[in-house]
C-alpha cells in the first residue's frame, strides 16, 4: 500500500483529503505543522507528499526545497493562492505539481494517482539495459537518470529529467505544452500549463550556456518546444 504524508494545517481540508486517499487504498499520515511536517518528511518514508502552502512553523517553501536536497519523491504542492509567482517559485524549488484551493478531492485522487503511476515506471525498473543519449556534449543515462554537460552533473528533478530526456528522445519534433503535460504528467492540464513552462526554465538554466539562445531546447512561438540536433 502506497503512504502518503498530508502537510496540512486546515483540519477539515486535511481530513477530507485523508478520507478521499484512504478511499482510493493508500495509507495516509496528517500533519498540521510545517517543523512537524518537515521533520517527518525527512525521517520517514513516504511514496508522495502533499504539501499546503501557507503553514505554521515551516512554510511550504522551506519544506520542499530541503525535502528536494534529500529526498526525490512526488511532491504535489497545495495553496489557496492564484498568483504565478507562488506557483512558479513553488514549482522552482522542486515541486511536481500544483494544486489551487479550491479543488475536488476526485482531481487530487486523480494527481495523486498520476504521479506515483509514472515515479514507478520511471524510476522503478533498475534492471534494464543502460541506455545513453549524448547530443553536443549533453549525455543523459537514462538508466542511472543522471545528466551531464561536457562532463559536468547536472542534477535534475525526477520531472526536469522526465522532461528532458523525452524532448531529447523525440528530436525536432514540436510539441505544444498541453501534449508535455500529458505526458510527463499523465493528465489533462486543465487550463493550467504553468508547470512545463516553469520545468523548461529550470532545465535552461541547468543545461544551456546561454538561456536567451538555447542550443537545445528551442520555443517556438505561439506553438511550444522542441529539442534541436
Amino acid at each position: 500500500m502506497k503512504k502518503i504524508l498530508i502537510i496540512e494545517d486546515e483540519i477539515e481540508i486535511a481530513e477530507l483529503e485523508r478520507d478521499y486517499l484512504e478511499l482510493s487504498d493508500f495509507e495516509v499520515e496528517v500533519e498540521n505543522d510545517g517543523t512537524l511536517g518537515l521533520k517527518r518528511a525527512l525521517n520517514d518514508e513516504f511514496d508522495i507528499i502533499i504539501l499546503d502552502l501557507m503553514l505554521p512553523g515551516t512554510d511550504g517553501f522551506e519544506i520542499c526545497k530541503q525535502i528536494r536536497e534529500e529526498k526525490d519523491i512526488p511532491i504535489l504542492m497545495v495553496s489557496a493562492k492564484k498568483d504565478d509567482i507562488d506557483k512558479i517559485r513553488g514549482l522552482g524549488l522542486g515541486a511536481d505539481d500544483y494544486i489551487t484551493k479550491p479543488f475536488s478531492p476526485s482531481e487530487l485522487v486523480a494527481r495523486v494517482k498520476a504521479h506515483l503511476s509514472r515515479y514507478e515506471r520511471l524510476v522503478g525498473s533498475g534492471n534494464k539495459e543502460n541506455h545513453v543519449i549524448e547530443i553536443r556534449g549533453l549525455t543523459i543515462d537514462k538508466t542511472a537518470r543522471r545528466v551531464f554537460l561536457n562532463g559536468e552533473e547536472k542534477i535534475l528533478t525526477t520531472k526536469e529529467f522526465d522532461l528532458l530526456t523525452f524532448l531529447a528522445e523525440n528530436p525536432n519534433r514540436v510539441f505544444t505544452k498541453d501534449e508535455l503535460f500529458r505526458e510527463i504528467w499523465d493528465m489533462e492540464s486543465i487550463g493550467d500549463i504553468a508547470t512545463v513552462t516553469v520545468h523548461i526554465k529550470k532545465i535552461r538554466e541547468k543545461i544551456e550556456i546561454n538561456t536567451s539562445k538555447p542550443q537545445y531546447i528551442e520555443t517556438i512561438w505561439g506553438v511550444g518546444y522542441r529539442f534541436k540536433v
